[in-house]
């Protein structure tokens, strides 16, 4: 089988994406800063890198013989300012791609976001011909829109890239989930708008299907937007999250003005305005089709919550 390369692999996405790839016969590399990290892709049965990304002279050895380098890590904190962004989003892609070159990676494939897009507008049926939003007034968003050019922008013979946009990724151990119930629980969270917009979401293992399917049938320079293919209303599916863990108080209502001035972006765009996207690309090029419906994610999800708490 193949060998690949992960980056961000001991984060919620990459642990999921480095066990399917060890359950598919790969074996697998993984770039780590902290013994922690390297304790956590080890348990998993990958091989630990221990590096700091945006040096690539760090790492480019680690990585020679791989065939496919899956770029996850990023800036994950979406209130982060605009430096963070800059170092860990945009400076860490262009040396996963410089190390990905020195080390003769024939495929790149890059884990992207539609937030990419995101400049205030609300993103309503969208496909991968929407621009890239690198004038963003949000830093985070910025960022992904500029590291997903430098990733397009690298491909060449030999070198073939491509950028799979998952959105809203969930699932046990997600990060923007427990980020949002400790919000919730804290009375720090509140529905924007009443919070009834419709929205495209992703389970992770979906997210790694469409990760996996853009390293096979991608189509070089090409980016593909990767969802559940079932739409839902985000204060819905919020709630039956929030059920599942634990989240018992009253969630307060704030209008789109209010949000306006007290809310900063991106979080007044992600959580006040609808998101949909259309996955008929990769559908089409890719054969992408969920692995996980959202009755069985959630069902997953559930299960393990009750786990936790009993």
């Amino acid at each position: 089988m193949s060998q690949a390369f992960v980056t961000g692999g001991s984060g919620f996405i990459g642990q999921v994406l480095i066990r399917r790839l060890l359950k598919d016969g790969h074996t697998v590399r993984a770039l780590v800063r902290s013994a922690e990290s390297a304790d956590r892709v080890r348990a998993l049965g990958a091989e630990p890198v221990r590096a700091e990304l945006t040096d690539a002279t760090t790492w480019q050895d680690a990585a020679a013989g791989s065939d496919v380098i899956f770029h996850l890590a990023a800036e994950t904190d979406v209130t982060a300012d605009r430096e963070r962004h800059e170092a860990s989003t945009v400076r860490g892609t262009q040396a996963a791609v410089d190390a990905a070159r020195h080390a003769r990676t024939p495929t790149f494939v890059r884990c992207g976001s539609e937030a990419a897009l995101l400049a205030g507008e609300p993103l309503v049926d969208v496909d991968e011909t929407a621009p890239l939003r690198p004038d963003s007034a949000a830093a985070y968003c910025a960022a992904k829109a500029v590291a997903e050019r430098i990733v397009i922008d690298a491909n060449a013979p030999g070198f073939t890239t491509v950028s799979i946009r998952p959105r809203f990724v969930w699932g046990p151990g997600s990060i923007l989930t427990d980020g949002l119930v400790a919000a919730a629980k804290a009375g720090r969270f509140a529905w924007i708008d009443g919070g009834r917009h419709l929205t495209d979401v992703t389970y992770v293992d979906n997210a790694v299907e469409g990760l996996l399917l853009g390293w096979e049938h991608g189509r070089p320079g090409q980016a593909y937007f990767i969802t559940d293919r079932h739409r839902v209303v985000l204060r819905d599916f919020f709630e039956t999250l929030f059920a599942i863990h634990g989240v018992d108080s009253a969630i307060p209502d704030v209008d789109a003005e209010t949000a306006r001035r007290d809310v900063p972006v991106p979080v007044r765009w992600f959580l006040g305005q609808p998101c949909t996207l259309r996955t008929d690309k990769a559908v089409a090029e890719l054969g992408y089709w969920p692995v996980v419906s959202p009755p069985e994610g959630l069902e997953i999800v559930r299960n393990i919550a009750a786990g936790v708490r009993s």
